[in-house]
């Protein structure tokens, strides 16, 4: 497998608010530091409000007619904002397909070798494609495949409970099937 080497641009964790100055609205609807609503007001009297109490003023929610904005200290906001990005991030984690090629012709050793990787994928929350590969002769004995790839599933399930996503599929010369854990 390549691994690209290339920068990525790195995109910010939150977007970009819009505050003090920067806001365009010329009516807000103006929310204080405890998020209590404080009412619509014109953006220079939210702005000369802000500046009274030593806050900067925050557009929230400029899509809402009329646009939201809030008494907040910014730095400390954005902080947080990047503090809750920061977590969501590293609890989600997506689920890849990983491959486990087998042959009709495999050996149990590397049966059990290859069923070893696979429980590792399901145990990190990977989906498994099970791919079995028929040549010449194999052609005409479909049902030999679909046997191996239901005991091999059956061995995976002695350790592991899993659930087939997609069940055993002939598709010309290969016969599939993806199993997850449950």
């Amino acid at each position: 497998m390549r691994i690209s080497r290339k920068k990525r641009p790195d995109k910010p964790l939150i977007p970009h608010y819009k505050k003090n100055a920067e806001i365009a609205a010329a009516e807000l609807l103006l929310l204080d530091e405890d998020g209590q609503r404080i009412g619509v007001m014109t953006r220079q009297e939210a702005i000369d409000l802000a500046f009274e109490k030593e806050f900067d003023l925050v557009e929230i929610n400029p899509k809402s007619d009329p646009p939201v904005a809030k008494l907040v200290d910014f730095s400390e906001f954005k902080y947080q904002r990047e503090k809750e990005a920061r977590k969501q991030k590293a609890h989600s984690r997506t689920s890849d397909t990983k491959g486990v090629r087998l042959s009709i012709r495999i050996s149990d050793h590397d049966k059990e070798t290859k069923q070893k990787q696979a429980e590792k994928f399901l145990d990190r929350g990977d989906k498994v494609k099970i791919e079995l590969m028929l040549r010449g002769r194999e052609n005409a004995r479909p049902d030999l495949a679909e046997a191996l790839i239901r005991n091999f599933i059956g061995n995976i399930q002695k350790t592991v409970e899993v659930r087939t996503e997609q069940d055993i599929v002939r598709q010309g010369k290969t016969v599939t099937a993806i199993i997850v854990k449950k």
